[in-house]
């Protein structure tokens, strides 16, 4: 009997350090999830006011404007297809 004893005591003594472990706050790494994705995005706009400025762009003419669209729009055309390579293994005469 007072091996039992013992034994519930131990069971409960380690469910409630395993329930403890469980009811911790968030960890550092909880806590600043996603902030240096936050921070490289933002970092990487040059002028965040720029939405603002409603001025058309100069320096670019039509022509070369064009020609670079076009390009753009080509690149979403079907890809040739890939060329088939031919490996022979021994020689046949």
């Amino acid at each position: 009997m007072k091996k039992l004893a013992c034994m519930l005591v131990a069971c409960a003594g380690i469910l409630v350090m395993l329930l403890t472990g469980c009811a911790t706050g968030p960890t550092r790494v909880e806590a600043d999830y996603g902030t240096s994705y936050n921070l490289a995005r933002i970092q990487q706009i040059l002028n965040p006011a720029a939405e603002q400025n409603l001025e058309p762009v100069y320096g670019f003419d039509g022509r070369a404007a064009e020609a670079t669209m076009e390009r753009y729009r080509g690149t979403f055309e079907k890809p040739p297809p890939a060329p088939a390579y031919a490996v022979s293994v021994g020689q046949i005469k």
